[in-house]
């Protein structure tokens, strides 16, 4: 009963945290701007399966594509393991969901099977971490602390694995010990068994409670740590997922309001619908964290930092400043930054600072292509291309500030009609001398 009791403080503690957590969140999401309205759910969940659950775009890059898939569909079946590891401290019971028959066995066998899986996978990520430079974990926006939450992250992955492995084992050692019959399939844990050979039942029993209590506990810390690391994919990246476009790649958003003036201008006497009351947006465009979307923000949280997106931008591979990891990143930071200002004093609160130049240089924007490669690339579907749209929105609409081509051909719609110097009556004059029929 003792042990009941300390592991519901011990969850409520962890639940406690981590809706504290949730709740600064929702705070600062309710900052954000509207984005669009989640329509077909069933293409959603096809896109979700293919993408998030079938891991489609990670293997791309077929051997560290593959690792990363085995971990995500291991934590998908040790997370029901998991659950029944809370079933169990809260009722005191012992293997809460054996009563699921032959489908218990497949996930005690599979849970099994990829805990010594996914800490082999973590091991060459680490290794591969320490021995090799890899490119695409480099960069101006990678700094020592993106590189040590990582190692932070890998290394809980790795001790959640042993702690998982070495409870499965004590528990069939004991078992074993015991004559008592053993619920499940361990087809590693059988094994690892063997070295309690020799070990009286208590000590068993006792590394048992170890291996038991130091898994939870870790599954607790690591649960409360991800919100603050780059490894909150691991509860965002199927949700973000399921929330991405559903439009082309390449479809630019236009703003309603613009759209309506523009459509006014070319047809005045239009019955077109006027404007609801209050509708004008605050800024054109995006200038700092309170003017991006909702889902903007939700890319940002869910970014895991992979890089995938700059190795593939032609702007940085050029050796361009653009990197569209490093967006994301800022995003987060400058919201992280300015946050807590704003949960005190409001959205009007102004620190002197903004995501556009302190953070994120004109130069950045401009250079990019609006080619969508790290959108396509981006095994989360984060869409970068859309946030740097809306800054240069902003650029142009807010300050009239854009490269010098761009405002003559801006220059060239004015006066012309159309993005070349030349008037409509001198459109054609490139024809004279020509034997071209013109039409009637």
């Amino acid at each position: 009963m003792n042990s009941q009791i300390i592991f519901a403080l011990l969850l409520l503690f962890t639940f406690a945290v981590f809706g504290y957590t949730l709740r600064r969140l929702a705070q600062l999401f309710s900052f954000t701007r509207k984005s669009f309205p989640i329509k077909n759910i069933g293409r959603r969940i096809m896109v979700t399966l293919k993408v998030a659950i079938g891991q489609s775009r990670i293997f791309r890059n077929p051997f560290s594509g593959f690792l990363h898939a085995l971990v995500f569909w291991g934590f998908c079946v040790i997370l029901i393991g998991s659950i029944e590891m809370v079933a169990d401290g809260l009722s005191g019971s012992e293997r809460a969901l054996s009563s699921m028959g032959g489908f218990y066995n497949f996930i005690t066998a599979s849970g099994d099977l990829f805990g010594l899986i996914i800490a082999i996978a973590i091991i060459v990520f680490i290794v591969r971490r320490i021995s090799m430079r890899v490119k695409r974990f480099e960069g101006i926006e990678m700094k020592k602390a993106s590189h040590t939450d990582a190692y932070i992250a890998l290394t809980m992955i790795l001790l959640l694995m042993l702690t998982l492995l070495g409870m499965n084992s004590a528990y069939y050692a004991l078992a074993e010990a015991g004559g008592d019959t053993i619920i499940g399939v361990y087809p590693v844990s059988s094994l690892l068994a063997s070295l309690f050979s020799g070990s009286e039942t208590a000590a068993i029993h006792i590394w048992h409670e170890i291996f038991w209590w130091s898994h939870i506990v870790l599954i607790f810390v690591f649960a409360n740590m991800l919100p603050y690391s780059k490894h909150f994919h691991v509860f965002l990246s199927v949700p973000n997922v399921f929330l991405s476009r559903l439009d082309p790649l390449g479809k630019m958003v236009n703003m309603e309001s613009i759209t309506r003036e523009v459509k006014l201008m070319m047809n005045p006497e239009t019955a077109y619908a006027a404007a609801p009351e209050g509708s004008e947006p605050e800024r054109f465009g995006v200038k700092d964290a309170e003017d991006v979307t909702w889902k903007n923000y939700f890319d940002s949280l869910s970014c895991t930092q992979c890089g995938r997106c700059s190795y593939v931008c032609p702007a940085n591979i050029t050796g361009k400043l653009l990197s569209p990891r490093k967006i994301m990143m800022d995003l987060r930071a400058r919201m992280k930054e300015k946050g807590p200002g704003m949960i005190k004093e409001g959205r009007g609160f102004n620190d002197n600072r903004s995501l556009l130049r302190d953070y994120i240089t004109e130069e950045e924007l401009w250079a990019c292509t609006t080619c969508n490669a790290c959108a396509r690339e981006c095994p989360i579907s984060i869409n970068q291309p859309e946030l740097i749209l809306e800054m240069r929105r902003y650029l142009v609409m807010e300050e009239g500030a854009a490269p010098g081509g761009l405002k003559a051909l801006f220059s060239n719609i004015e006066n012309n009609g159309a993005p070349w110097q030349y008037s409509r009556e001198d459109r054609m004059l490139w024809t004279t001398g020509l034997e071209i029929n013109q039409p009637n």
